[in-house]
């Protein structure tokens, strides 16, 4: 069975203090999660303008990297499925990297994306593909696997025939890159979700989970409502189908990560109710 996990992205608002992060991470093992997913820029002391940029998406990461995550995560008894980490720090510091997943034990790390990146250009994507390669060669030396994990940019198109995350897919080598496929942000796109899982067969190895919907309830101004994240079986994305091939696929976790619009503004409270879906489904 995959392990149930959680995005720590979730966690920076209940995670700013040494006993916060304990109750916190507690909570999430009490829920029936057995790991969890980290992001180097939460594990370690991050500048200001990184604690900036996140609050501005929506998914604060306050000052918990000045937190022991190693000890803490262990206390609290859950397992590190991945570290997500930036392509830069792989290719500048790839010891540091293999050294933190060791660390922490896990043998995925993975790559969220590219800032201020066009892809809807198709010779910059075409070098992003190559630039994974080598990166996930160097990881592989020393027994990591590189993964990349899609948002909904991907879905541009680089010609007429192909969208940037199909020029990935086929121009990465399976023996150093692989994915992490997030089926919210293509069924944002318009893309069908099951289908790009059912191309990506084994090459798939984490599962992000998410459902979209709206919390909007009684009369509505207009006829048109903005979709947002939702709990698990609250939206309209057909999950189940999607688990089902995420675990004839053999993921290692299928991994919560929802991004705001709690229910009771409580991240705690949202992966608690999302917890109830994923121990019917992911069994």
């Amino acid at each position: 069975m995959p392990v149930r996990a959680v995005q720590q992205i979730m966690l920076g608002t209940v995670t700013a203090k040494e006993q916060q992060a304990r109750d916190t991470l507690a909570a999430i093992k009490r829920a029936g999660y057995g790991g969890i997913e980290l992001n180097g820029f939460m594990i370690r002391p991050t500048s200001f303008l990184v604690r900036t940029m996140t609050k501005m998406a929506g998914m604060p990461v306050g000052r918990g990297g000045n937190l022991d995550w190693k000890a803490l995560v262990k206390e609290a008894g859950l397992a590190v499925v991945s570290v997500h980490e930036d392509l830069g720090m792989i290719q500048r510091e790839p010891e540091t990297v293999i050294r933190e997943a060791e660390e922490f034990g896990t043998t995925y790390v993975v790559i969220t994306g590219m800032y201020r990146f066009d892809y809807s250009d198709q010779t910059a994507v075409q070098k992003l593909a190559e630039d994974l390669n080598r990166a996930g060669e160097r990881l592989s030396e020393g027994g990591v696997r590189l993964l990349y994990h899609n948002h909904n940019c991907e879905f541009r198109r680089v010609s007429a025939e192909k969208t940037a995350y199909q020029l990935l897919l086929g121009e990465t080598d399976p023996a150093f890159v692989n994915f992490e496929f997030d089926s919210y942000w293509p069924t944002e796109a318009g893309v069908d979700a099951l289908a790009l899982m059912c191309q990506l067969g084994e090459r798939m190895k984490l599962y992000h989970i998410n459902d979209r919907g709206s919390r909007i309830s009684g009369s509505s101004m207009t006829p048109i409502l903005k979709s947002d994240s939702m709990e698990l079986g609250d939206g309209n994305m057909n999950l189940p189908a999607f688990i089902d091939q995420a675990k004839a696929a053999g993921v290692d976790a299928v991994i919560l990560e929802s991004h705001k619009n709690w229910v009771d503004k409580s991240p705690i409270r949202s992966l608690e109710r999302s917890a109830e879906f994923l121990r019917r489904y992911v069994v």
